[in-house]
């Protein structure tokens, strides 16, 4: 594993500190890499759901009723 310095303020450094001194982490480090697991879960799903709205916008516009399209969505869950 390699290791990397990060500079901190000292409010963060003191809320990096609280979470340790509450048993949430063993140390720094720990929690750095439980928040970069954090935000790469985050990125994956923002990118997911970018990826489901184009998806949608290329799509091209439905003629049905939103009750229709309700009606139809209800069908299939219940079938599922």
């Amino acid at each position: 594993m390699t290791s990397m310095n990060v500079s901190l303020p000292d409010q963060m450094k003191s809320w990096v500190e609280g979470r340790i001194d509450a048993g949430q982490y063993n140390n720094a480090s720990e929690y750095v890499r439980d928040l970069i697991r954090k935000d790469q879960v985050e990125t994956d799903k923002t990118l997911a759901f970018r990826a489901a709205i184009e998806i949608g916008r290329n799509s091209g516009i439905d003629n049905r009723s939103t009750e229709e399209i309700f009606t139809e969505a209800k069908v299939k869950a219940k079938n599922q």
